[in-house]
């Protein structure tokens, strides 16, 4: 059975559905120019509180590992995103869900308990102690928009009707609006209205705002550092802000999830005063640029979009791999040096999203170690990840382009050029690092294989490969 269609800028990508449940999927050539650089207010996170926004601390990269299990991401916390230097992992919802192989099963929650397909509680709890003991946090994927799309029994033996689950919700805690959103031009009709068939909570009554915040306040006992709230869009901003303010425990890092869609009634910078939101415009304007574009149109990739300190950035997630809507790892070179722009960059507080390789729409995790693409841990990806916290939040300086090549410094931190063209490009930059040995992160095989020596006056002859990168900074001298 095929899904009901929806409009494009919903919270989530449509499936096809299994029969225990209604149509319904889980809601989420030109001349050289150098230039004088654009005036960012990088994420500094170490400046804002921890229950304001942007992670705090001097390691503001996310790794997402989308349904990883939980004994999985601690492995790779352990040994990888540590190690790397990466400040956090966003993993998939953790609460029992519908029954189903889909990867969007894990958006339909059944219940608040711990019982998915990702692990059980002690998974979960392990798997924070891991993470935390190697230096990264952990943000929770927390659905709490709606509930299911039909009945069944869920994943932790729960039985549930579409606006039944014991001992958690019963009818009159859901919108009486029980149809389908299609006019996302309507506030009420976004809010208040079921996405795809999911039955939608009613995030202004007080019963259930304490409902939610209690699975919130569970899992930062647990150890969680925040959360990413899926389909925020779907929920007024005001119930979003008092569900936060419910919570007994410090809420965290806190990061919703509204995708922004022209005319529409709700906007995601409504939801900035609560925290970070994620701004899925910049995976679009990436794809445009290294996808027969300008890479010159990135040095204001941010005009337009929420203030830097407001968003929270990534290349592709799981719902824009599967509709095109950004670069995704098919797209090989291209989808790398992107990454690595986005770690150079300063606009932003980086997510690295790292998934599976798939070709049914619907499909969902490997039941193994193989399938999964790594994004997190190539070498080009770590190598910048170091980067990023070896910059933190120096000005964009030195910025220089061509149609298919760019490059720019990060004061006297950090440079990085890329070359998204088919022919190598070697000139002398203008750099701000001080005069010695550099080993190039952002080179395919890691570590300090390939140096660079940058002259007293600042300059550097590099030579950038095609469909490759240079990165230099004072971390990682040779």
């Amino acid at each position: 059975m095929t899904a009901t269609p929806w409009h494009a800028q919903a919270a989530r990508s449509m499936p096809t559905v299994p029969a225990q449940a209604a149509p319904a999927q889980a809601p989420s050539g030109q001349a050289s120019r150098p230039e004088p650089p654009p005036t960012f207010a990088p994420a500094a996170a170490a400046q804002r509180s921890l229950t304001q926004a942007a992670p705090p601390g001097g390691k503001s990269v996310t790794a997402t590992l989308f349904e990883r299990p939980f004994t999985s991401v601690a492995r790779e916390c352990r040994d990888t995103l540590g190690p790397a230097g990466y400040g956090y992992v966003e993993v998939s919802p953790a609460t029992e869900h519908i029954q189903g192989d889909q990867w969007w099963t894990s958006y339909q929650p059944v219940s608040y308990k711990i019982a998915g397909r990702l692990g059980d509680r002690a998974d979960f709890a392990q798997m924070v102690d891991t993470c935390e003991a190697a230096g990264v946090k952990v943000i929770a994927d927390a659905v709490i928009n709606h509930m299911t799309s039909g009945s069944g029994t869920g994943t932790g033996g729960t039985q549930y009707t579409k606006y039944g689950y014991p001992g958690t919700y019963q009818d009159g805690d859901f919108h009486t609006c029980r149809k389908n959103i299609t006019d996302y031009t309507n506030r009420d009709d976004v809010q208040n209205c079921e996405l795809v068939g999911l039955a939608d909570l009613d995030t202004g009554n007080e019963k259930v705002r304490t409902a939610i915040a209690g699975y919130l306040d569970d899992l930062r006992s647990l150890g969680v550092a925040g959360f990413r709230i899926d389909a925020a869009k779907h929920m007024a901003a005001a119930d979003v802000a008092a569900i936060k303010a419910k919570m007994s425990q410090d809420p965290g890092f806190w990061v919703s999830e509204v995708i922004h869609g022209d005319g529409e009634a709700v906007q995601p910078d409504e939801y900035t005063d609560i925290g970070d939101v994620d701004e899925f415009r910049y995976g679009r304007r990436l794809k445009s640029a290294f996808q027969g574009g300008d890479l010159g149109s990135l040095r204001t990739i941010g005009d337009g979009m929420l203030g830097s300190g407001d968003a929270r950035t990534f290349v592709d997630n799981w719902d824009t791999e599967r509709n095109g809507s950004t670069l995704t790892y098919k797209d090989g070179a291209a989808y790398t040096l992107a990454n690595v722009f986005q770690l150079a960059h300063p606009y932003g507080s980086p997510n690295v999203f790292s998934g599976y390789a798939f070709s049914d729409h619907d499909a969902g995790p490997p039941s193994g170690d193989e399938g999964w693409t790594g994004i997190h841990a190539k070498p080009e990806i770590t190598g910048m990840v170091g980067f990023r916290n070896a910059v933190g939040s120096a000005q964009l300086t030195n910025w220089w382009s061509e149609e298919q090549a760019l490059a720019f410094g990060r004061g006297d931190k950090g440079f990085v050029a890329l070359n998204n063209g088919d022919g190598g490009v070697s000139r002398t930059f203008r750099t701000s690092l001080p005069a010695g040995t550099y080993c190039n992160v952002a080179a395919a095989q890691g570590g300090c294989a390939q140096k660079v020596e940058v002259a007293a006056d600042g300059s550097a002859q590099l030579t950038v490969p095609a469909h490759g990168a240079v990165a230099l900074h004072v971390d990682a001298t040779g």
